[in-house]
């Protein structure tokens, strides 16, 4: 089954290392914060040891209402960026990664039909960035 709409969204859980932890790829019409949501009860299936979780400012209702209170994890949501350079702990490992991937000549456009062949690219892409790295 081909998906109708262009374009791709990409929501990724890392590790505090900047490794992939889950990833979530779907079509652009759904709203990132139900696609965010939905990349994190992924991540908790498959990683249930999970104490808590670092989002932007745009999951802030979302998160608090679904993991503060129905899983009892800890959120902390990063502030507003502000005007000038203030460094932002733990947020910028996330950026790093998703900085890695622009890396991957295959991923610069959305070349694969399906979404499901689009987080196996990004998977394969980031482990050749890990295998680089030694």
């Amino acid at each position: 089954m081909k998906e109708k709409t262009k374009g791709r969204k990409r929501h990724i859980i890392t590790d505090i290392m900047g490794n992939f932890l889950c990833i979530n790829v779907h079509v652009a019409n759904i709203h990132d914060t139900k696609g965010g949501v939905f990349t994190f009860e992924k991540a908790l299936f498959y990683y249930p040891s999970i104490e808590g979780v670092c989002a932007n400012s745009a999951y802030k209702k979302h998160f608090r209402n679904i993991f503060e209170e129905f899983h009892n994890l800890k959120v902390n949501i990063s502030e507003r960026l502000t005007s000038t350079f203030t460094v932002m702990p733990k947020r910028w490992k996330v950026k790093h990664t998703s900085s890695w991937l622009c890396h991957s000549r295959c991923l610069s456009k959305d070349y694969e039909i399906r979404t499901i062949y689009a987080e196996t690219i990004v998977i394969i892409s980031h482990l050749y960035t890990l295998l680089c790295r030694f």
